[in-house]
């Protein structure tokens, strides 16, 4: 079993950046993926960018070149670093962690990008 804790969320004028963590209840050395989801009130949670337990990246069109996403395995703590936010960024942002064939997720951090 996986505990995810995420913070870091928060207002921020857009063109601006903020960085979410997930940190995690056991060593991330052993979860295969992590990664972002972000979901907007009435709408489908929507995936946002992954990594591996190897330090493969992908991203949603959209994000790439603005969102970097980065594990610290000495602090079991994943961060998606977001530059250049646009008010569309605005969302409930998940963290998610794919480990022994189950999904686990966090609760949630709310990242709005307003001026």
């Amino acid at each position: 079993q996986v505990q995810l804790v995420e913070s870091g969320g928060g207002l921020v004028q857009p063109g601006g950046a903020l960085r979410l963590s997930c940190t995690a209840s056991r060593d991330i050395r052993s979860i295969k993926t992590m990664g972002w989801y972000r979901q907007v009130p009435g709408e489908q949670r929507e995936w946002v960018a992954a990594i591996t337990s190897g330090g493969s990246t992908n991203y949603v069109e959209g994000v790439e070149g603005r969102f970097t996403i980065s594990r610290d395995n000495t602090k079991n703590t994943m961060f998606l670093q977001m530059n250049s936010l646009e008010p569309e960024d605005t969302a409930v942002y998940y963290c998610h962690a794919w480990y022994m064939s189950k999904m686990y997720w966090g609760q949630g951090t709310q990242v709005t990008v307003s001026s």
